[in-house]
């Protein structure tokens, strides 16, 4: 059988292949050159040129935004996320506790929740070993209020 000759292009600069592709006139069209510098451009700026992003000019002025309301604000900054229709309506008024370390005691849970109507404190152990937590529990309040308080601090970590 016999080989295939591989055809080689010709290799072109850019500018030489637009001026082909443009009619085949061969002579390249001249771009103006542009500056590469934002500094170089507000030099071409009649008049002063302001580097603050509001002046006295102002006519209006965008009113403060709350960012307590934005998606990225803090979680402290926001309101709880919490649906009350879902809250029990007569006690217990119990909360679950995830991802708790191995070594949290019920005193430090309470200190945690201090200033809330704290009642009961339960930390499931492993049944294999007495000793180790299951790493979760239930902290029982006397009130709603105090539950719906614990529950805005979702995610708040323990000193422990």
């Amino acid at each position: 059988m016999a080989k295939k000759k591989n055809k080689k292009g010709k290799t072109l600069t850019l500018t030489d292949f637009l001026a082909e592709d443009s009619g085949g006139s061969g002579v390249a069209p001249s771009y103006p050159t542009k500056s590469t510098s934002w500094a170089d451009e507000t030099d071409d700026l009649d008049g002063d040129v302001s580097t603050s992003w509001h002046t006295e000019e102002d006519t209006y002025r965008a009113p403060p935004i709350d960012r307590s309301i934005l998606p990225t604000a803090p979680r402290s900054a926001r309101e709880p996320n919490i649906d009350r229709s879902r809250l029990p309506r007569s006690p217990p008024y119990t909360a679950f506790l995830g991802n708790l370390p191995y070594d949290v005691t019920e005193d430090s849970i309470k200190d945690f929740f201090r200033g809330l109507a704290i009642s009961a404190v339960r930390l499931p152990r492993e049944p294999s070993n007495p000793e180790r937590l299951k790493g979760f529990g239930y902290a029982e309040f006397d009130d709603v209020e105090s539950l719906l308080r614990a529950l805005s601090l979702n995610e708040e970590v323990s000193g422990s």
